[in-house]
Order: structure tokens, then C-alpha cells, then sequence
């Protein structure tokens, strides 16, 4: 949990025209829930919350929300709308946290190391996927994971199992999802010319040579040279 408090205020009401001056005074409508608590609707300074979600922690960031008048509660961002056009944050939905309960969340694993696939062989390393789910005590959410690639040879894989746990954490992903593994490289096929061949190309300007047309029809008879010239 990071030392971070967020000031809210309360929305008195709803809809279009409410969330469009929420805007213009310089906050976005955003609304807080769970904990078996009734949702409430609330405007928040976009800046701080755009700090939170870029920062190393990014979504897994458990962080104090501070309402007027009202709670003051620990919660994580679960979900956001985005301008397509400017991508300015228009919207947030914040999910109170149970410092007491397990979640489930999705962190990011990284790699480390030159694969000896790549460097001795001659091979490719892939990473194959980028986070992996796990749940977990909200005090103990990682900021990410790193895998040793180092030892991996062609043909071998680290997988989610290989990522160290420490604490509560529990694996949630298939133990057999692959983090990345080393691959061979595909041989281009290429076609070597024949020894000795020559190779003809046509001359500049030449023109290529009409192909012979057949007629399709009746062929003439062979007539005996005697029978030429006779008249039937």
C-alpha cells in the first residue's frame, strides 16, 4: 500500500449535464464501491489519478481515497474511460479494499539474462506472456516479477510455475503458461543456381517473340499428287 490520499467530493446528482460541468470545473465523475457498501458518486481531481496509473504499481495501487463529508477508505482503480481523441480521463471506478482479505490481481513478469539458446545456439528468445494473475494479501502486491532466462537452451521454456511466490501469494494462472522460452531460428529456403549454367536474359528493347497461333478447325486432307489438279 502506498502513503497516497486522493480528495473526492460528494456528486449531489448524475447524468450528462452534471458530469460535463464536473469536467469544465477541472475534476471527472467517478464513482466508489464494494466493501458491502452502497456506491457512491463522486469527482476527482483526473491529475492524481493519472499519476497512480502511470506509476510503477499502476492499477495494483492501493492508495487512500478521502471523501468530504464522508469515508475515508483504501481503494484500487478497476477501470477508467479515455477520450479516443484527446485520451484525456474522462471517468474512474474505484473498488474499496478489505486490508484483511485476499484479491486477485495481474502482475507483470519480466525477464532477465541473455538466454544461452541465443548466445551459443544461435537461436531466438520469445516472450510468450507478459503478466500472470495471482491472489494474494493487499499489503503484499508486488510490483512485478522477473524470470531468470540465462540457462534456457532451444527447446526450453520457463513457464508460470518458475516464478518465485513469497508471502500469501498463490498462483491463480495455469502453472503451465509459457513465460518465454528459446527457439530456433527458420532456415530461408534458397535456391542455388546450378554450376556452369547460363543464365540468358533478353537485351534491352528487344521484343519478345509472338507465340505460334493454332488454328482450331478441320485439317486438310492429304490429296495424292496425281489426283491434283483434276477436276471432280
Amino acid at each position: 500500500m502506498i502513503d497516497i490520499t486522493v480528495t473526492a467530493e460528494v456528486r449531489a446528482s448524475r447524468g450528462k449535464n452534471e458530469a460535463h460541468r464536473t469536467r469544465s470545473a477541472g475534476q471527472i465523475p467517478a464513482v466508489v464501491y464494494g466493501a458491502f457498501k452502497d456506491p457512491v458518486s463522486i469527482a476527482v481531481n483526473p491529475r492524481e489519478i493519472n499519476r497512480i496509473i502511470r506509476s510503477a504499481t499502476g492499477y495494483n495501487t492501493i492508495f487512500n481515497l478521502a471523501i468530504a463529508g464522508g469515508e475515508n477508505t483504501p481503494v484500487m482503480v478497476v477501470d477508467q474511460q479515455v477520450d479516443p481523441v484527446k485520451g484525456n480521463l474522462l471517468h474512474a471506478d474505484f473498488k474499496r479494499i478489505d486490508l484483511t482479505k485476499r484479491i486477485r490481481i495481474s502482475v507483470p513478469v519480466g525477464t532477465t539474462g541473455e538466454a544461452k539458446g541465443v548466445k551459443v545456439q544461435g537461436g531466438l528468445l520469445e516472450v510468450i506472456t507478459r503478466a500472470i494473475e495471482i491472489e494474494c494479501l493487499p499489503d503484499e502486491i508486488p510490483e512485478g516479477f522477473t524470470v531468470d532466462v540465462t540457462e534456457l537452451m532451444i527447446g526450453q521454456a520457463k513457464r508460470a510455475s518458475d516464478v518465485a511466490l513469497s508471502g500469501s501469494m498463490k498462483l491463480i494462472s495455469s502453472p503451465d503458461t509459457v513465460i518465454a522460452h528459446s527457439v530456433a531460428l527458420r532456415a530461408e529456403e534458397v535456391v542455388a543456381p546450378v554450376e556452369g549454367a547460363v543464365v540468358v536474359t533478353p537485351e534491352a528493347g528487344a521484343v519478345a517473340a509472338e507465340p505460334e497461333v493454332i488454328k482450331k478447325g478441320k485439317k486438310d486432307e492429304e490429296v495424292p499428287p496425281e489426283e491434283k489438279g483434276k477436276k471432280k
